[in-house]
């Protein structure tokens, strides 16, 4: 009789090996989301206690790039920006000096279009296939494996990576060509940020006319006001919780990724624009280590409250 032990090893050893650089915020759940669907995944990141965690949920812990990826089928990168994305990837000690040819690395960091195509081209000429496939859903869609996957590159090299994209999230979508994920994100995080301001601002209007905040939410979230946003920021704003899930700092990054794209194309974002220069504010008032959520205090600052 076959153990259980001896099953989930075989049915490990025919899933492709992933090599995993980043294990942060985001990073860490999703590797383990994969472990827990049977994927060997190695990882490699610059803090112990990380890695120690990683090994803890049955991966295995690397003390570099080179050795996470040198066996690795598939290679995922989810680090902050692109300078990250680049440092990983480029010079003597990155991915793609040693990678094998055949490999198939997927970027799930929040980056410019322009890194992405530039990435792809780099690594075509190696042998090494590329999407970019940034996510959104924040810590909680990480954690239970609910992302929102967007996906470019090569039909064939996304048909071949779904399965592990399945494991990571409900929906994933193949968006086009190299740099399309990456520009459907900094849509999403257009709209995510519009959407906070916009929740933000309800909530310190409620407060100031003496309403029951708790009960207007709910009844917000019903109606064609509710939101993802509104349904997965509603405690933080009522508990005034701003743990970060997804900091400041990065949805900073991600505005200036959707300006500097729309300015590209010639397209008008003005309601855009402004939250962006609010985010950028809530940085400079010491703020941008928070949850995103926490344009909450920019808000209450704006109408005379104490944060």
């Amino acid at each position: 009789m076959t153990t259980d032990s001896a099953a989930a090893g075989a049915d490990r050893a025919d899933q492709p090996s992933i090599a995993w650089i980043g294990l942060g915020i985001m990073g860490s759940p999703m590797a383990e989301n994969l472990i827990a669907a049977g994927f060997p995944v190695t990882g490699h990141t610059r803090r112990r206690d990380k890695l120690d965690r990683l090994a803890k949920a049955g991966g295995t812990a690397a003390g570099s790039i080179a050795e996470a990826v040198a066996d690795a089928d598939v290679i995922i990168t989810m680090v902050p920006a692109s300078p990250e994305v680049e440092a990983v990837a480029y010079g003597p000690d990155g991915i793609l000096a040693h990678a094998r040819p055949g490999a198939l690395l997927i970027d799930m960091s929040s980056i410019t279009p322009q890194t992405s195509v530039d990435l792809a081209a780099h690594a075509a000429e190696r042998g090494i296939r590329v999407l970019d496939a940034p996510v959104s859903g924040g810590e909680a869609g990480a954690v239970e494996a609910a992302l929102s996957i967007m996906v470019g590159g090569e039909r064939a090299d996304f048909e071949r990576a779904l399965p592990v994209f399945e494991a990571l999230g409900r929906t994933v979508v193949h968006c086009g060509p190299h740099g399309a994920g990456q520009t459907v994100k900094a849509a999403n995080q257009l709209v995510v940020a519009v959407n906070i301001q916009a929740c933000a601002e309800a909530v310190v209007f409620l407060e100031k006319s003496g309403v029951d905040l708790r009960a207007a939410l709910d009844v917000l979230g019903g109606g064609l006001a509710g939101s993802t946003v509104l349904a997965r920021k509603k405690d933080n704003f009522l508990d005034r919780d701003f743990r970060p899930g997804f900091r400041v700092d990065l949805h900073h990054k991600d505005l200036g990724i959707v300006t500097d794209a729309a300015r590209e194309v010639g397209a008008a974002l003005p309601a855009g624009a402004l939250v962006a220069q609010l985010v950028a504010a809530l940085r400079e008032q010491g703020d941008g280590g928070l949850d995103h959520s926490a344009l909450l205090r920019g808000v209450e600052r704006l109408s005379g409250r104490d944060t």
